[in-house]
């Protein structure tokens, strides 16, 4: 063989040798897997890129089968998950419960790629067995609660990693598992015990590569693991946003006028804009301050928004830390989604309030090459519904967005104000209404919820202060879920994409009819060119000051049935070291203010019996920053034999909350409710004092 053929030889199969390589590993890099699916938790950039392979996103739930459609009955029934359901809230009854209550019922079974992103459980009985890909033998089959709750570590028992806080969020948990032919999750349960539960999944088109999950990828995705954990934990300091160019701005805005805070050109994207408002009013400046963002010489902004509403802020600052927001205690508001454009980007704020202002903050920016196949402009539509009548007889839909247009949406927010008297949670709850997320042409939801908290990764009405990387509820002012409340959540794994049409509804289903109710919303997706949305430009009757009602009195209903109501001012004892506080949040519009000189100092407040009997007592008072710890008896009888002392000190801004008593057996007549302090000069705020009797 002569040295050239030779050459040619070894030329040709060096190429066909490096082909093969690339072939192999562009393969690899088009492969979905466990770990892909966990690097795409903490990934907002490839948000504003339509997916590829593309999916479609959907929710299995527990919802009522009795709403069909809009124009049907039944379209707003609420048996979803609480037991003895009239239709099983599953796909299918797999076999009929027996002597013991125990039945089988299929909860999913979908064919071809796809990845199970979120599951969300309120209360679960019983079992779950999941099928991958046609298997014979279950790749789980145990508790049910476990599956929903804490994924990973049910179906690898071996498994110690912690993933409370990062992909356990409340009540939902984020662990991605893969399959690339086919899901069966069957649930076997007492269908007369509770058994809520959301199931999303993402389903792949028919050629995606997807590498079906193994317990066996919690050690090989280890590193992806930690590193996702490490970014939802803390966002602040683990998510890579800060970079490029940074564009500073300050400025002060006249009452009625519109200034453009930064002005943005080249082919690029903004990956953090920071922004804080200076006002000596700042909740109302928040709300009456409008920003707007457009892209490309839109002609309508992409985004238009009150500021703090935009942020997930409002009613005021309410401090939170989540991926793609973060609200400081000082004002500073970051956004984090990605936001590209091919030549220019444009910020304004508009000042609808009365007053001066002024605005600071930068703008962060990199370069980014515009795909016109897959790149698409960021957008945020805000509306307010003012002066509703929230009602469990006449539900009503509420409409976040309707649009037109190719795009992916990515996250919503609520922020509300629920002006009801009842002061329990049993009777002052706003949310018992579902979301139903239509999806292109599906005459049906493709989401379609169990209540309005639970779409929030919450459940049973809770008042609690939290905030997480994808949910959160930063604000909630009682006492129950009364005043102002902001819920939020982020679709960033369990995204969903639509390619012609999107519309998003949540029903508005309270306890007890609520007049003056106000409820603001926002929606986040991306869209292409073209997209066109039933949002209205922001007025200024829109961003009115919304306050709760100058004085009211708790009322004697649903879960605060069969009480007595007492102002504490009017039962007191003794009035050395307490003050009147005035204000809307309070019941009479003031609330009574004790500060303690010293540790074991005592206040003592008459408590009025009307008959004999056992009777539950309730502390409503105020938390805050500043706020002691006291004691409580009755007669020299602990309030709570499990917690002697009750703290009112928060972090959370100001908060009512009732604090309630073990039963008691009372006589008819006057008993002493003692509050001693726990340490000096801490205030303690009593604003009502009653009485259940049982």
């Amino acid at each position: 063989m002569n040295m050239e053929i030779r050459t040619k030889k070894c030329k040709t199969s060096l190429v066909l040798f490096t082909t093969v390589i690339l072939l192999f590993t562009i393969d690899l890099k088009a492969q979905i897997t466990t770990g892909t699916l966990i690097e795409e938790m903490v990934d907002l950039k490839r948000l504003s890129e339509y997916p590829d392979p593309c999916y479609n996103t959907v929710q299995y739930s527990s919802y009522d089968r009795r709403s069909t459609f809009p124009d049907a009955p039944g379209w707003f029934e609420n048996a979803d998950g609480f037991g003895g359901e009239p239709i099983p809230g599953f796909e299918k009854v797999l076999q009929e419960p027996g002597s013991d209550g125990i039945g089988e019922y299929l909860i999913c079974d979908t064919e071809g790629p796809g990845a199970i992103v979120r599951l969300w459980t309120a209360a679960i009985n019983g079992t779950i067995r999941l099928y991958l890909d046609g298997e014979k033998e279950p790749v789980y089959d145990g508790s049910a609660f476990d599956f929903f709750t804490q994924t990973y570590k049910a179906m690898a028992a071996e498994n110690t990693t912690d993933f409370d806080g990062s992909f356990t969020q409340n009540m939902a948990g984020y662990y991605p598992v893969p399959f690339a032919k086919r899901c069966k999750i069957i649930w076997r349960g007492d269908l007369q015990k509770l058994h809520f539960y959301h199931v999303n999944i993402r389903l792949y088109e028919n050629d995606a590569k997807v590498k079906t999950f193994s317990p066996r990828d919690l050690k090989a995705f280890s590193e992806e693991i930690k590193t996702t954990q490490q970014i939802l934990m803390n966002p602040d300091s683990g998510y890579p946003c800060i970079k490029g160019e940074s564009i500073p701005f300050a400025l002060g805005t006249e009452s009625g006028e519109e200034k453009e805070i930064a002005n943005i050109k080249g082919n690029k994207g903004i990956s953090c804009l920071e922004l804080k408002i200076w006002s000596s009013d700042i909740e109302k400046a928040l709300r009456q301050t409008v920003l707007r963002i457009s892209f490309d010489g839109a002609s309508v902004p992409q985004v238009e928004s009150p500021a703090g509403d935009f942020f997930g802020t409002a009613a005021g600052i309410n401090t939170y830390q989540s991926l793609p927001f973060t609200i400081t205690e000082d004002g500073k508001m970051t956004c984090r989604y990605f936001m590209p454009f091919k030549e220019s980007a444009s910020i304004k704020i508009e000042n609808f309030g009365d007053e001066k202002i002024t605005v600071t903050g930068k703008v962060t920016t990199e370069k980014y090459n515009w795909d016109e196949a897959r790149s698409m402009y960021f957008r945020a539509r805000w509306k307010v519904g003012h002066n509703l009548l929230a009602s469990p007889e006449h539900p009503v839909d509420i409409n976040y967005l309707t649009a037109n247009g190719k795009g992916v949406f990515v996250g919503a927010a609520a922020y509300l104000m629920n002006p009801s008297e009842v002061p329990s949670i049993y009777g002052n709850w706003w949310g018992e209404g579902d979301e139903k997320i239509f999806v292109d042409d599906n005459p049906s939801p493709v989401f379609f919820g169990t209540g309005s908290e639970d779409y929030f990764n919450y459940a049973w009405s809770s008042p609690d202060i939290f905030y997480h990387a994808y949910c959160g509820q930063p604000r909630n002012d009682g006492p129950g879920t009364r005043g102002f409340v902001t819920n939020y959540r982020w679709h960033i794994i369990d995204n969903i994409p639509f390619k012609n049409h999107f519309a998003f509804y949540m029903e508005l289903l309270s306890h007890e009819p609520v007049p003056g109710f106000s409820y603001a919303r926002i929606v986040y997706h991306y869209g292409f060119r073209g997209m066109h949305d039933d949002a209205n430009p922001v007025s200024k009757d829109d961003v009115r000051l919304i306050s709760l009602p100058e004085k009211w009195m708790p009322l004697a209903k649903k879960g605060s049935a069969n009480s007595v109501f007492y102002q504490a001012e009017e039962i007191l004892s003794e009035k050395k070291n307490t003050v009147l506080v005035s204000g809307p949040m309070w019941a009479g519009g003031q609330l009574l203010e004790w500060a303690p000189e010293q540790a074991g100092e005592t206040f003592v407040l008459n408590l009025p019996v009307s008959e004999d009997g056992n009777y539950t007592i309730y502390i409503t008072a105020r938390l805050d920053g500043a706020s002691g710890a006291f004691r409580a008896t009755i007669d020299d009888v602990d309030f709570k034999q499990e917690t002697r002392s009750i703290d009112l000190h928060t972090e959370h801004g100001i908060l009512l909350r009732t604090f309630s008593s073990d039963v008691i057996k009372l006589e008819k007549g006057v008993h002493r409710l003692i509050l001693e302090a726990d340490q000096p000069d801490k205030p303690i705020g009593i604003d009502f004092i009653w009485i259940q009797k049982k």
